[in-house]
């Protein structure tokens, strides 16, 4: 083996081992990440330090618009104590399609939000559902709107 060949074998080994190292650094954070962590699609939006709005107990109703061809949901939410203690969702969508992803949304968000602060609620991807999510944020934050003292 001439020498420019060892060379050649000593700096890919060096590079493999290298890549493996960090390979294996990243497994092990994987592995270092709490398993109790929440895995739902609501995201908590307050921050330690800021404080809490206040908000009216009462039933509020508002409609929510997203997409590129505007679609629409309305959300009636119920609120006691800043908490949310009810939400129902009512779907607008007359394509087949959107529909079933909307009335799935409505289906599945009230096991997401039902119980938590309305300022600590932000729902992602839910039930099969990306867009729909951005119609009840958009409705959630006029809610927010109606309620604050």
């Amino acid at each position: 083996m001439t020498r420019l060949s060892k060379k050649i074998q000593v700096s890919i080994a060096g590079i493999s081992g290298a890549l493996i190292i960090t390979g294996c650094g990243i497994v092990n954070r994987e592995a270092a990440r709490p398993t109790s962590a929440p895995t739902n699609a609501v995201t908590r939006l307050r921050s330690a330090s800021s404080p809490a709005a206040s908000y009216a107990d009462g039933v509020y109703t508002a409609t929510g618009q997203y997409g590129g061809l505007p679609s629409s949901i309305t959300v009636t939410a119920t609120l006691s104590d800043n908490i949310i203690t009810d939400v129902e969702v009512t779907p607008h969508a007359t394509n087949p399609t959107s529909l079933d992803y909307q009335e799935s949304f409505a289906d599945a968000v009230p096991a997401e939000v039902v119980g938590r602060p309305i300022d600590e609620v932000r729902v992602g991807r839910l039930a099969g559902s990306s867009s729909t999510p951005d119609g009840f944020n958009a409705a959630l934050q006029q809610i927010r709107e109606q309620a604050r003292r």
